[in-house]
């Protein structure tokens, strides 16, 4: 997407009603607004969503990586601009350098907290931007995790050149360049253990060391995917029994992001375990991951069983991240079930290095459970709220569909920069909802590092309706202690379609049934991007 121009409008193949234009979040305050808030007829309406990148430099993603001293560290800063761009970095730990490229790779030697002064610089500009970088044990995942997994676009029926694939995507369509990172596979690579009981892929897999290997080159972390049972829930092999020989053969591998799952595990303990009995297989395979000499993510897949938001996070345990819900699927009831309901009340428990999970995002073409690749069956609107409620809740940004038939409208959904810096967040606050109006609307707000507030209006209900924030004081619940309050009027900026709308001391949009409208309010303190 480098080098595109900024387009604060829907894709030009999309046409929209004038209704539908106002429908799809600009303020109203008049007659005229109202009555074209209808449910419209007919074809699916888009919502209106910005495009493309301008051509001068600008930084992505997170501003705050963690890493444990010793250990071979891989980040590719993300970034976009008009080729042939620079980047370079002043003040790298020791023990890490940067290509030109953005290429962060090495191991620092001590712990510490390191301040990175990146630049990038093409014919059309330059970008500054401070990344933090954080040596210790146990500071993996500062912020959510970004990335893609094989499960619904492919089941168990990835292979490795389609993981290779998805891959390359990832770089060709941009969005490794605005910070998706990690290469996940999911259950069945699995091909049983060799006579002394190292796990093998299959046959389709192949030589996973050759795999990891494309994926690293590609400047992109690689995750696995294995149970504490005898079996995974696709009936492959688990781990039970050998946690230590496989945390060792997946560092040897490379492997940067370990998905464990709870399945098979259910046999081995009683009908109605007790806590300990949830925590031991997760304690069990951190000791393993904490003895090899690499860093890998630790995603908890228990389906939030026994409260795991309260012990997930702490020791024995130090899990980066764990669902809190079953499965999700592509459908408005699933989507509103995992982020809304299951998540409502689990803000306390979300921060840097712990995040609560509701699933992967169900957008794009996928097998979605039902055995053939086909579009996901949300309705445009049902897709942005979903992004926008993943964000507001500080979760994991991952992406199970096939990434080479990305539609135009989809890439623009995912790749909108202001719309993820809000689930990048540093501070890690998960937002939570402070008003629920008449007719399903609900408005969510979360604190962000710069001094400003996020608040998304939810339309949850079966038709269209006005949802407001009828003054700033609204919002004041999600604050700090000590934190300014919004008081009187501020400047309020539509992130879904990068564009102000000026200063403000309300707001009040229609938002269709389903839709969702995603603000930044406030005046930002000084930063650098």
């Amino acid at each position: 997407m480098r080098g595109k121009q900024l387009m604060s409008c829907t894709r030009r193949e999309v046409i929209l009603t004038t209704a539908a234009l106002l429908m799809a979040g600009t303020p109203a305050n008049s007659d005229t607004a109202a009555a074209a808030a209808k449910e419209p007829v007919g074809q699916p309406t888009y919502p209106e969503i910005a495009s493309g990148d301008p051509e001068s430099p600008e930084f992505h993603g997170p501003c705050v990586m963690g890493a444990t001293p010793g250990r071979d560290f891989l980040f590719q800063v993300p970034h976009t601009g008009l080729a042939p761009l620079v980047v370079s970095a002043s003040g790298l730990p020791a023990g890490l350098r940067m290509n030109d490229t953005g290429l962060i790779t090495g191991k620092i030697e001590r712990a510490g907290v390191y301040k990175v002064r990146l630049t990038a610089v093409n014919r059309a500009g330059n970008a500054r931007r401070t990344l933090r970088i954080v040596a210790g044990a146990h500071k993996l995942a500062l912020t959510p995790p970004m990335g893609w997994n094989s499960w619904y676009a492919y089941s168990t029926g990835n292979t490795a050149a389609l993981t290779r694939a998805a891959g390359d995507a990832l770089v060709k369509k941009g969005l490794a360049a605005k910070g998706f990172m990690y290469v996940n596979l999911d259950d069945g690579w699995q091909g049983g253990r060799s006579a002394s009981g190292e796990i093998r892929p299959t046959a389709k897999f192949g030589d996973m060391h050759k795999l990891i290997a494309h994926i690293h080159r590609l400047g992109l972390r690689f995750g696995i995917y294995s149970s504490p049972g005898p079996k995974t829930c696709a009936g492959h092999t688990g781990s039970w029994g050998h946690e230590l020989l496989d945390a060792r053969t997946y560092a040897r591998w490379g492997v940067d992001f370990l998905k464990y799952d709870w399945c098979s595990y259910r046999i081995e303990v009683p009908r109605h375990p007790d806590l300990e009995q949830y925590i031991k297989p997760y304690a069990v395979m951190r000791r393993a991951l904490d003895s090899v000499d690499r860093d890998m993510f630790f995603s908890l897949c228990q389906y939030g069983m026994s409260h795991v938001w309260t012990w997930g996070g702490k020791a024995p345990v130090f899990g980066n991240m764990w669902r809190t819900s079953g499965d999700i699927i592509d459908t408005w009831q699933a989507i509103s079930h995992n982020g809304f309901d299951s998540e409502r009340q689990l803000y306390p428990f979300a921060g840097p290095g712990h995040w609560n999970d509701p699933c992967m995002l169900m957008l794009g073409y996928g097998k979605f459970r039902s055995g053939f690749l086909r579009p996901t069956r949300l309705t445009p609107h049902e897709q942005q709220l979903q992004v926008t409620l993943w964000c507001m809740l500080a979760a994991p940004l991952v992406l199970s569909c096939d990434l080479e038939r990305l539609d135009p409208f989809t890439l623009d959904l995912v790749t909108n920069t202001e719309v993820l810096a809000v689930d990048q967040d540093e501070m890690g606050i998960q937002g939570q909802c402070v008003d629920r109006q008449a007719g399903g609307i609900e408005v969510w707000a979360r604190p962000l590092w710069d001094g400003t507030v996020a608040a998304a209006i939810f339309n949850r209900g079966p038709k269209a309706q006005r949802g407001h924030i009828a003054s700033w004081d609204m919002l004041t619940p999600v604050l700090r202690a000590g934190a300014k309050p919004l008081l009187g009027s501020q400047p309020v900026r539509d992130l879904w379609k990068r564009k102000s709308l000026g200063e403000m001391r309300s707001f009040i949009a229609p938002v269709l049934s389903h839709g969702a409208v995603l603000l930044k309010i406030g005046t930002s303190r000084q930063t650098e991007s």
